[in-house]
């Protein structure tokens, strides 16, 4: 079975702003997010891909613009199945006022006991878009061979969530699972069981060094702005 490349979309301007941005449009990269994009093509130079697909979201599809010029023989393709959680009524509001709602603690602790008000529960996230994922493997399985690999450009939850899916972790662990803006994270298939090849590799250690502010212990929920 294929091999899939997750790449999380770029720093966008809601991370910066720390909004936990959701489907809400017009969010695009910031200048930073717009330069990790720019080089992407380089990091993926190497391996020949046989479908790139996109959540429909503008930062997801900024982030691939620079890789489908790179390679104008591709055509994008998108899926709704791995946009951005729906996280309703929470869409467009800052992360410190979040942190204080109570539904967050069960966010961070029992993702499967989350619901968003007005949106989706993480249950549902996780289902859609592992499903998606699976269709995608029998498709290219079936029109490039078992050993093709393909590209996918989402989000730091729905990313977490297949990266546990694909490793039979708990959905009630995968805040434990951290995907950087512009982190590739490599999951190949085959008939018996998935194998994790690659998590967020930004390709820059940096980000590990110690920073002055605490950076908590709770997840970043929407994936986070990455390192400083």
């Amino acid at each position: 079975m294929p091999t899939l490349i997750l790449v999380r979309h770029g720093r966008s301007t809601a991370n910066t702003a720390g909004v936990l941005a959701g489907w809400t449009p017009g969010v695009a990269l910031d200048e930073r997010g717009a330069a990790q994009a720019a080089r992407l093509p380089e990091r993926l130079s190497g391996l020949p891909l046989a479908e790139i697909v996109s959540s429909p979201l503008q930062r997801c599809k900024e982030t691939l613009a620079p890789l489908l010029a790179a390679r104008p023989e591709s055509t994008l393709r998108t899926d709704d199945r791995i946009g951005e959680c729906d996280y309703g009524d929470w869409s467009g509001r800052k992360l410190a006022e979040l942190s204080d709602e109570p539904l967050m603690q069960v966010v961070q602790q029992h993702p499967t006991a989350a619901a968003f008000p007005g949106g989706e529960s993480m249950r549902q996230m996780q289902h859609r878009a592992a499903e998606a994922v699976r269709e995608w493997n029998a498709r290219v399985e079936s029109e490039h061979g078992e050993d093709a690999a393909y590209v996918m450009c989402s989000h730091g939850d729905i990313i977490k969530s297949l990266v546990a899916d694909a490793i039979g972790l708990h959905l009630d662990l995968f805040q434990r699972i951290s995907v950087e803006p512009c982190s590739i994270t490599a999951i190949r298939y085959t008939r018996l069981r998935p194998f994790l090849v690659r998590l967020g590799d930004t390709g820059d250690f940096a980000s590990l060094a110690p920073r002055e502010e605490s950076q908590g212990t709770d997840a970043p929920v929407g994936g986070g702005a990455g390192a400083p």
